[in-house]
């Protein structure tokens, strides 16, 4: 475990000296210096009427705040994974380059310890910029309207655990690859593409028609990344609504233990 943990803070440290992390911070904060000049020079019933709730009371704030959670955390959860998944995508294919995994195998490492210490690395480094602005925007809601909502800091570990899911396919594809546009193009295609179609995988099989189509939409839903099910398990939490189903967390923990268990089991038998 120790063998882990330190791959992991000189993976952190390996993302600060290429300057990923810090170009991700700074489109961070870019977002939440828009997010600041917006709120703070715009009047409350401009924002009242933005969001055309025509509500009073309790029942008015819990409406107007959800909307507004949303409507802030939707974008994160998106735009922070697009970014995750383009920064995080060429930590394997550098690792496995000549040279670089010479000297990495020459220490005393498991290699099972190597890819997960990567892993925990680079899930650190995505964790502390996703906790930098969801604070952010808990802050800004705190200080613009007196409004503090512990809800919204969950979506810290369901974003960063969203991304935790597709990067155990990033270093899967890493390695069976050596590419990282290789593995960057897939789990784009996963996440804007395939999960989303998959989501609304009744509504498909009932347009083409057949049980075997809906059988192979079934299986297919099942074995890949549920990203759209976190992004809508995320937007419940936010806005403090009943969460409907925590499935895509229990067949996301699945799918992450078998890409890495598989990743694992490939990269032992590699020769280098």
């Amino acid at each position: 475990m120790k063998n882990i943990w330190t791959i992991g803070k000189y993976t952190f440290r390996e993302a600060l000296s290429r300057r990923v992390f810090l170009s991700f911070f700074a489109i961070s904060t870019f977002v939440l210096l828009i997010l600041v000049l917006v709120f703070f020079s715009t009047n409350i019933n401009v924002m009242i009427r933005t969001v055309s709730i025509n509500m009073k009371g309790a029942d008015f704030n819990r409406s107007f705040f959800s909307v507004m959670k949303v409507f802030l955390i939707a974008p994160l959860f998106a735009g922070g994974l697009f970014l995750s998944i383009f920064a995080s995508s060429n930590f394997i294919p550098n690792m496995l380059e000549k040279g670089n995994i010479e000297i990495l195998l020459s220490k005393p490492l498991r290699r099972s310890e190597i890819i997960l210490g990567k892993f925990l690395g680079v899930s650190e480094m995505v964790f502390v910029n996703i906790a930098y602005v969801v604070l952010g925007f808990w802050l800004l809601l705190g200080i613009k309207f007196g409004y503090w909502d512990s809800n919204l800091l969950f979506t810290i570990l369901t974003i960063t655990f969203a991304f935790c899911l597709l990067y155990s396919f990033i270093i899967l594809m890493g390695i069976l690859t050596r590419s990282s546009l290789t593995a960057m193009m897939l789990s784009y295609l996963i996440f804007f593409v395939f999960s989303p179609l998959l989501a609304a995988r009744d509504k498909l099989s009932l347009l083409i028609g057949g049980e075997f189509t809906k059988t192979l939409l079934d299986f297919l839903y099942y074995i890949t990344p549920n990203t759209h099910g976190l992004s809508k398990l995320t937007e419940e939490i936010a806005s403090g609504s009943a969460v409907v189903s925590y499935e895509p967390v229990y067949a996301s923990l699945v799918f992450m233990a078998f890409a890495l268990g598989l990743a694992i089991f490939i990269f032992e038998r590699k020769d280098f």
